[in-house]
């Protein structure tokens, strides 16, 4: 394999690489005075039958047992002379239980510190011996790990030119970015390397000291290079939380992470010590059709076809009352209630009936949040323009839809006059209940947004003429906290050419990050309706900070409402938080919307008086 081919690889899909080799090799009763790697030659079976779990898991890559076979480190067993036998032996193994497109990455860790029978030796020369018999013996790169020492990074960039197959250099780095035993910059490691002939196709980063770090820094340094980025945390160390010894390092809380790391861009996610085939299956499942979404195709969906009449839209302000409050630049108040699991709707039916004697001009109806399996939205909103006198806005998740059915459900809501519509990607099943569905993501927000502004002007999805219009108001979602701002603010911009007419945003805490983000799209001249959350409690605000994607609860927030003891005391504050936010950003948006905590209409409206 080219380092050109394993770089298109990377580009074009997010690759899965396997888990830990040591801790499962410990697991099954190896302890740390035998050498792991000699296992390829004692306990062959063993070693295989780790790399078969990870295949099972739905891994790409499987990473070879040879991060410590180098001459220095099988000295100290006595093994120096086997280090052949063991890099080729490594290799055969992975390779048993690779099938189609599964790449072979050689491990190569660093040279270690030097015994005295290697001390005067050069370090560079005791990593190529691996990474060389590796190649040879057939895998597709070597992968050089937990790079953090400068002279370990020198050695790498001095071999570099004599690899026959392509390299990823992997670093072990603090939160800081720095070594994590070194303190060396990561600018001066990157330096180091990629003064050569031969750089690396990829960078990674590796170990480090858990997930929740490693986020910080891939943040750190995602854009120091161009190259693509492959991540691979440790299971990471206990926490304190509430006085107790909390391991943070079940699968569910790895994946949480690893779709972050893909959501900044990572493309190539595994796990490091401590990640075993557990945590690489649930993360697989959920970061593969994550990666789908986030590549659906943005550019447009729709050919239309020579000769086809273009119907022009109906004037926003003649398709819905939010569309002329919208056009009008009334003030606009709407208040998200979620569907319920069962099929029982008079409970949302009353909570609306309520809104809508109080003022509130639209309700928002959620589709599957957070991946949830409910009642369908579409038919919630009509069982509420049918029995309350109140608008619905309805959300509209590619996750479940093939591109028929969502036309087909488009021109449902047509039909039924549910004309407000807010598109969003969705999140991946495995957030939700029924961890084991199937994502679709055929098409993301944008390509939606297009398919809906064509069916506003005759056009159906073929590109062919739909013999009528529709006449949808089209919403977008916005992240004003989004860690990648840059693609935030690409997205929007690609929403609004497509045909967006206004957005609404994530729960904003921090007024100052709203405004700075809606000053910067000022120029797409979409009204934008701001999230609002009520913090109901203390506990509330910590699993909105910790555990809601798209959310920032500054640290001010979290004093204020730790700052009151009752549950009483705490959800009053909560209020008095919302309406101060709103407040402070009332002059830049056209409305808001309050989410009812925990289906409590009441909280909302009181935010809203």
């Amino acid at each position: 394999m080219s380092t050109e081919l394993l770089t298109a690889r990377l580009e074009k899909d997010l690759l899965i690489f396997d888990g830990a080799m040591g801790t499962e090799l410990y697991r099954k009763n190896f302890f740390v005075n035998v050498c792991f790697e000699n296992l390829v030659l004692t306990a062959a079976d063993t070693v295989q039958s780790i790399h078969q779990n990870y295949i099972d898991s739905g891994c790409d890559v499987l990473t070879t047992n040879t991060y410590s076979a180098n001459v220095n480190k099988l000295s100290r067993f006595g093994l120096a002379d086997k280090l052949q036998d063991i890099c080729e032996n490594a290799v055969k193994l992975a390779r048993k239980c690779a099938h189609g497109d599964t790449l072979i990455a050689g491990s190569v860790g660093p040279a270690g510190e030097l015994t005295e029978a290697y001390k005067n030796c050069d370090r560079a020369g005791i990593i190529a011996a691996p990474a060389k018999f590796i190649a040879h013996a057939g895998a597709d790169f070597i992968i050089f790990e937990s790079l953090e020492d400068l002279e370990d990074v020198k050695a790498v960039a001095k071999i570099s030119s004599e690899l026959e197959i392509p390299y990823i250099a992997s670093f072990a780095l603090n939160e800081n970015a720095c070594g994590v035993n070194s303190q060396t910059p990561f600018a001066e490691l990157l330096s180091a390397l990629l003064d050569t002939a031969n750089p690396p196709a990829a960078l990674g980063l590796n170990c480090g000291n858990g997930p929740e770090a490693m986020l910080k820094c891939f943040e750190n340094v995602r854009s120091a290079s161009t190259l693509p980025w492959v991540i691979q945390p440790n299971a990471g160390e206990p926490r304190k939380i509430d006085n107790r010894t909390m391991y943070m390092n079940s699968p569910e809380y790895f994946t949480t992470y690893a779709m972050r790391y893909a959501n900044l861009g990572a493309k190539g996610i595994g796990g490091c010590c401590g990640i075993g085939p557990a945590e690489i299956k649930e993360m697989a499942r959920s970061v593969r059709p994550l990666a789908k979404g986030n590549a659906a195709s943005a550019k447009p969906v729709i050919e239309i076809a020579s000769g086809v009449e273009v119907m022009p839209e109906i004037p926003l302000a003649e398709r819905s009352r939010l569309g002329r409050k919208l056009a009008d630049k009334e003030w606009i108040t709407c208040v998200e209630i979620t569907p319920p699991p069962g099929f029982d709707l008079s409970g949302v039916i009353e909570k609306s009936r309520i809104c809508a004697a109080a003022g509130v001009d639209i309700i928002n109806l959620p589709d599957g949040p957070r991946a949830s399996s409910r009642i369908a939205s579409l038919i919630t909103a009509i069982e509420i323009q049918r029995n309350v006198n109140i608008e619905t806005t309805l959300h509209v998740c590619a996750r479940d839809r093939s591109l028929i059915g969502l036309q087909s459900e488009l021109l449902g809501c047509a039909c039924e006059k549910i004309h407000n519509l807010l598109f969003i990607t969705g999140d991946p099943p495995k957030l939700g209940n029924f961890p084991a569905s199937s994502g679709v993501f055929d098409v993301d927000a944008i390509g939606m947004t297009e398919m809906q502004k064509k069916l506003n002007m005759g056009i159906d999805l073929g590109g062919g003429s739909l013999k009528m219009q529709t006449s949808a108001v089209i919403g977008v979602g916005l992240d004003p906290n989004a860690i990648d701002q840059e693609r935030e603010y690409r997205r929007i911009c690609q929403k609004a050419e497509a045909g967006a007419d206004f957005i609404v945003t994530q729960p904003v805490f921090d007024p100052e990050k709203l405004l700075s983000f809606l000053k910067r799209i000022e120029h797409l001249h979409l009204p934008a309706i701001a999230g609002v959350w009520p913090l109901a409690s203390l506990r509330n605000a910590e699993f909105m900070r910790t555990e809601v994607p798209g959310v920032v609860v500054p640290d001010s927030i979290m004093r204020r409402m730790g700052s009151r003891i009752d549950k009483d005391a705490q959800k009053a504050e909560g209020i008095a938080i919302a309406r101060e936010c709103i407040e402070a950003i009332r002059p830049a948006v056209a409305g808001v919307q309050v989410s009812a905590p925990f289906g409590n209409v009441n909280t909302a409206l009181a935010v809203l008086k």
